[in-house]
């Protein structure tokens, strides 16, 4: 197709409307995700639906531990099913670079995912609604005559649109398509991204509740927090450097054939049996990043550190549980765990620095928003999208965001040296 068949009117027309119908389908998505987690929880734990409750807020921990040796069982078949019989599922990065994705096996597999989560597996439900919107963007751009690379970019906003939509975070889910799956932010990437995620955000609020997922404290700028996320940014990178390489390492060892039908419940139990007295492990990791940014220290002293160190060993659990539920063979995203774990890490390291230098209050907002922000800009590798999720997920102001912007710049700083210094001892 020539490039002067490329600017006519009929041309912007149909791009226009196929960018449309994807950032619709990426609504449909996320509205399909939800109601799914819905019916789930309200069968296992009796919630009504609507709001963002989870397996966490269960407040029978026997409740929690006998929804997690269900989850088990029942995802451990259904994938080992799916593994066996059905075609290969394809990631959503692959489906970006062109390779079909297959319809049954793309849903099955976001469903069992969604079955997880919602009994309380220990890992984030965003991957289900990225191959849901990527999966209906394929099946709407194969007949539209587009290029191989308006295909490609189309894909990437209708994945980034359905977490758009599921979250409600148009902006995040704009940058997630050209950041992360794109890798380019040029007009030609940029302007379907804002389009398909404003429109999948929209749509998604027909039925989704329009609720803040994270109600916390409002944050302030004081120096003392200046001075320590110069400090700690670079302490985060290093964590979350360890926890991707352990979570792909756990990942390339997960159990294969029938042996997926023993791992799975196995672990699934053993994160059950941990979630009795810590539930704040389970589901998605909203609990333990709430649990970290409305955290206050008692005092300024030792005697007021025993919530900042819950904090910790709450943190160091969750990346357990995650590691392991992906290493049992679990499909799932480690987006919202990390801002779990990044929350407690950082709620943990600021009462530490308040003893040292105490900060206008006793609330821990600002540290636990910092640590998330800055721990998943390195697990994602994705400083821009990381942040603006973080922002979008608490709906805080822009005082957070010049020690936000210091410390993602450490981690990822972090990041990039050691990835630098792997590929120069692989060389």
């Amino acid at each position: 197709m020539s490039h002067t068949a490329h600017t006519t009117p009929a041309w912007v027309m149909k791009l226009v409307v196929v960018t449309g119908l994807v950032g619709v389908a990426g609504g449909i998505a996320g509205i399909a995700v939800w109601l799914a987690l819905q019916l789930i929880q309200f069968v296992a734990f009796g919630y009504p639906f609507g709001g963002h409750l989870e397996a966490a807020d269960a407040p029978s921990g026997l409740n929690r531990f006998l929804a997690l040796v269900a989850a088990g069982v029942l995802t451990g078949v259904a994938w080992w099913a799916i593994r066996r019989w059905g075609r290969p599922v394809v990631s959503v990065p692959a489906a970006v670079g062109g390779k079909r994705m297959p319809s049954l096996a793309t849903v099955g597999n976001a469903g069992i995912q969604i079955l997880a989560v919602g009994l309380g597996a220990s890992i984030g439900k965003e991957v289900a609604p990225r191959e849901i919107g990527a999966w209906l963007s394929q099946l709407i751009t194969a007949r539209a005559g587009l290029t191989k690379r308006e295909t490609k970019i189309l894909v990437a906003c209708g994945a980034a649109a359905g977490l758009a939509a599921v979250y409600d975070v148009p902006l995040g889910g704009a940058l997630f398509a050209v950041e992360v799956l794109l890798g380019e932010l040029t007009f030609a990437t940029a302007l379907p991204a804002f389009a398909t995620s404003a429109i999948a955000a929209f749509v998604a609020r027909l039925a989704i509740p329009d609720e803040v997922l994270y109600h916390v404290p409002t944050t302030h700028l004081t120096p003392s927090l200046l001075v320590w996320a110069v400090i700690v940014g670079p302490v985060l990178g290093f964590a979350g450097v360890g926890f991707v390489k352990l979570t792909n390492r756990l990942q390339g060892l997960a159990p294969k054939g029938w042996h997926l039908l023993v791992m799975l419940p196995l672990v699934f139990a053993m994160v059950g049996l941990i979630a009795i007295p810590f539930p704040e492990i389970l589901g998605n990791g909203r609990a333990l990043g709430l649990d970290a940014m409305n955290t206050s220290m008692n005092s300024a002293t030792m005697l007021g550190m025993a919530p900042i160190v819950g904090l910790l060993v709450l943190g160091v659990i969750r990346t357990i549980t995650t590691s392991a539920t992906i290493g049992a063979g679990a499909v799932g995203g480690t987006l919202t765990p990390s801002i779990a774990i990044g929350a407690a890490f950082g709620g943990f390291l600021g009462g530490a620095w308040m003893l040292m230098w105490p900060a206008d209050g006793p609330n821990l907002v600002s540290f636990a928003f910092i640590g998330a922000a800055a721990f998943l800009a390195t697990t994602m590798r994705a400083p821009f999208t990381a942040l603006v999720l973080v922002v979008e997920f608490t709906q805080q102001g822009t005082d957070i965001l010049i020690p936000s912007l210091l410390a993602v710049s450490g981690s990822v700083a972090v990041g990039y040296v050691l990835a630098r210094r792997r590929s120069a001892q692989m060389a």
